[in-house]
């Protein structure tokens, strides 16, 4: 995993893409019409050619297989969901009519898009028919091709994603609107001519402006131990709660892989690669990494709930997070998981005091029943409860923004209640 994710190995690869290239460079776009990620994603693409000299190459594709959904129950209307969260924060739309694609429809949807592909409106066409699946409007099509998404999906397994709504160029891959910040800078910096000196579809900030008090509300935290996304947000999460004075709650889960979740070798490159990026535009670094899979992590979730009798579980968690993902540190041997120990402000023998094995695995098995009934089945997942406004939940570390202005939300609502009551 360090070797994956290296400066080293990110760099090498730039510079043999960039030798290579011939004439204009090109943007691969893989564009699902039933994917509500997709159509937000496709809005951005008239600004990206207008501020960079680039061209996009689209391709139609389907859904990504049950086994690359990691819950196939849950899986669609997560992504819904969550397109419809960020969607006005990014200044795109989505209409709010429809809550499943009918088959007849995406059917008629991919019948119409063909024809477009390589036609340079492409994307308003799409924005129009995405617009009509979505808002319910009835599209017709008297040609039945059978499979037309069969090409799109091979190329985009052959380079190594599943997904749709995703951008590759030169040999990376960028998930949705919110991680074309991530594309723009890579133009900039493969000396790309741009019309602006900063990326044009920025991520929200997920700080707060000014003090804040709510007390009154509740975060249920959901991470795991084995994620470099829980690595990497684990203590902007903390920082979140103190700053708005949040009552936190700490519910850890056994990771994904070790509860059956498969995630394919493409699906691995893609998580730390991104996680990588990710940590470096929060200001932090990922890597030298020590895999705590198994055993290991099991160790650790052994001593989690008697930390949590004497309120040092957070200060655990965030300690083992730092010395998996981001120092080395080998969390699989005694001597590591004692230094992650005593750096939490515990002895070692407090720990190992007695021969009393509190069950561990009933609290996390409660912890990942409570995810799931959320609607998630992966880290790090939030839910915030309290006051009058209904629970607000989301799944990813890229997502604090959005749970902060949920909580500015409710601070407002809460004062005007209290105004006109």
């Amino acid at each position: 995993m360090s070797a994956l994710i290296s400066d080293r190995r990110r760099d090498l690869n730039r510079w043999r893409y960039k030798l290579v290239r011939k004439g204009t460079p090109t943007i691969h776009y893989f564009h699902q019409v039933d994917d509500p990620h997709s159509h937000l994603a496709v809005q951005k693409i008239p600004s990206i050619t207008a501020n960079y000299d680039v061209r996009f190459e689209i391709h139609l594709c389907g859904r990504p297989s049950k086994s690359d959904q990691g819950d196939s129950s849950r899986f669609e209307t997560w992504v819904l969901n969550d397109a419809r969260n960020i969607a006005d924060h990014y200044d795109v739309s989505l209409p709010k009519a429809v809550e499943k694609v009918e088959t007849e429809q995406r059917e008629n949807a991919e019948e119409k898009i063909l024809r477009s592909l390589s036609e340079p409106n492409f994307p308003e066409i799409a924005l129009e028919i995405g617009t009509k699946l979505w808002s319910g409007s009835r599209l017709y099509s008297e040609n039945k091709s059978g499979n037309l998404t069969g090409e799109g999906n091979e190329l985009r397994k052959k380079l190594g994603h599943w997904l749709s709504g995703t951008f590759y160029f030169e040999g990376e891959w960028y998930w949705g609107v919110d991680r074309l910040h991530h594309l723009e800078k890579r133009l900039l910096e493969s000396d790309i001519n741009s019309n602006n000196s900063s990326p044009i579809v920025k991520r929200p900030d997920e700080n707060f402006n000014e003090e804040i008090n709510a007390s009154f509300l509740s975060l249920e935290f959901f991470p795991s131990l084995r994620s470099p996304y829980s690595a990497i947000c684990f203590d902007r999460v903390i920082s979140l709660a103190k700053k708005a004075q949040i009552n936190l709650i700490l519910q850890p889960v056994i990771p994904m892989m070790m509860r059956g979740v498969s995630a394919s070798r493409s699906k691995q490159i893609y998580i730390m690669t991104d996680a990588k990026r990710e940590a470096e535009y929060y200001g932090q670094h990922l890597g030298p990494i020590i895999d705590p899979i198994g055993a290991p992590v099991e160790r650790a979730f052994e001593i989690l709930p008697k930390l949590r009798k004497i309120d040092k579980d957070i200060e655990f968690c965030s300690n083992y997070l730092k010395a998996a993902w981001k120092e080395g540190v080998d969390i699989t041997s005694k001597a590591g998981l004692k230094k992650v120990v005593e750096r939490s402000g515990v002895s070692w023998e407090e720990v190992n005091k007695d021969q009393e094995r509190l069950n561990w695995k009933t609290l996390l098995d409660k912890n990942l029943n409570r995810m799931m009934d959320i609607g998630f089945w992966g880290v790090p997942s939030f839910n915030l409860t309290g006051g009058e406004m209904k629970n607000f939940s989301c799944w990813g570390q890229d997502r604090l923004w959005l749970l902060k202005r949920e909580i500015e939300k409710r601070v407002v609502h809460l004062n005007k209640s209290s105004v006109n009551g």
